[in-house]
């Protein structure tokens, strides 16, 4: 019997992204189901009733929630192709570690860099920017976080770059002038054909992040 495989998702989430990355990585067929997030369906509430939140795995009936616990999921269920985490028992804490360091760190300080401005505004870009040249630091001179090759830290990164837009637009900053080579990275994965399909266009998401700035009285 073949697999059945639904995502629950919403089409600017950089945690879904991520999720859908894996998925074509690995050449996985799946349905996609876009969830309205202030209307949630009952198959959301259902598959993820603790957290009520996408993404949302769903394979052969059995609910995946949390996006890093997806994308582990997936690279062990489908391990026949395109691994994302390293063999070596060492390097897969290691990019454990950093994921879990973009989940905490960079995701709060890049929606601060929309959601606030004056003073806390100004205290966010320079959060923002102390994420992202410790990551650059990580990085080093290697093409990818993954050494030679993408993976799993790279794809729970790169999702973030479709939201850079919005971050400069509405902090007045540009990423590249002070991270050369975090931009570098992101166009080597911008590359990969499984990246470019799954990020959205940044001025699409600025305009779904407008509304909501209208709605926070920030605009």
């Amino acid at each position: 019997m073949a697999d059945e495989v639904v995502l629950l998702d919403f089409w600017p989430s950089m945690f879904g992204i991520r999720v859908r990355i894996a998925l074509a990585e690995k050449g996985v067929k799946y349905e996609y189901k876009e969830e309205d997030l202030k209307n949630k369906s009952p198959l959301l509430l259902q598959m993820n009733p603790v957290h009520k939140k996408i993404p949302v795995l769903i394979h052969n009936g059995r609910p995946v929630c949390e996006s890093s616990i997806i994308v582990e999921y997936i690279d062990e269920v489908w391990k026949d192709k395109a691994p994302l985490l390293p063999s070596d028992p060492y390097q897969r804490a290691q990019a454990r570690f950093w994921v879990d360091f973009i989940d905490k760190k960079m995701y709060d300080s890049s929606r601060k860099t929309w959601t606030t401005k004056g003073e806390e505004q100004e205290a966010a870009k320079k959060e923002f920017f102390e994420v992202l040249k410790t990551l650059e630091g990580q990085l080093g001179d290697k093409p990818f976080f993954g050494r030679d090759n993408f993976g799993y830290v790279d794809l729970s990164l790169i999702p973030f770059y479709c939201w850079f837009y919005t971050y400069e637009t509405c902090g007045k900053f540009r990423v590249e002038a002070e991270c050369p080579k975090f931009i570098a990275w992101v166009k080597r994965c911008l590359q990969r054909e499984t990246v470019a399909k799954a990020l959205p266009d940044g001025k699409k998401v600025f305009e779904f992040v407008s509304a909501m700035r209208t709605n926070l009285g920030l605009e």
